[in-house]
């Protein structure tokens, strides 16, 4: 359960992201609200994945999982570079998250 609790906060993370992105610097309130109150609700559920798994990898694989998914969300929906050493960059962090939840227990 720890771990469901972690992906979904970190996939939350990738939508408060995106949503301050949209905010403009917090001049519109929609995104600005969303980016808010997703920030807090992922900072919540990685809280409760805490109580049972390693801090170390909980925290590298929430930041993980956001860093690719913003970046997931930067070359699909905002045109941003996708040269290749950048995505070989996003895929070893992608694959150290694995690598982190094969290790733990």
């Amino acid at each position: 359960m720890a771990w469901l609790l972690l992906i979904g906060a970190a996939l939350l993370e990738i939508v408060w992201a995106t949503a301050l992105e949209r905010s403009d610097g917090f001049t519109r309130p929609w995104p600005s609200v969303l980016g808010v109150t997703a920030a807090a609700l992922s900072f919540v559920l990685l809280s409760f994945a805490l109580r049972q798994l390693p801090m170390g990898t909980a925290y590298a694989v929430w930041v993980g999982i956001g860093a690719v998914g913003v970046a997931a969300v930067g070359i699909l929906v905002l045109g941003e570079s996708v040269a290749p050493l950048r995505l070989a960059c996003l895929g070893l962090i992608l694959a150290g998250v694995i690598g982190l939840r094969l290790l733990t227990e």
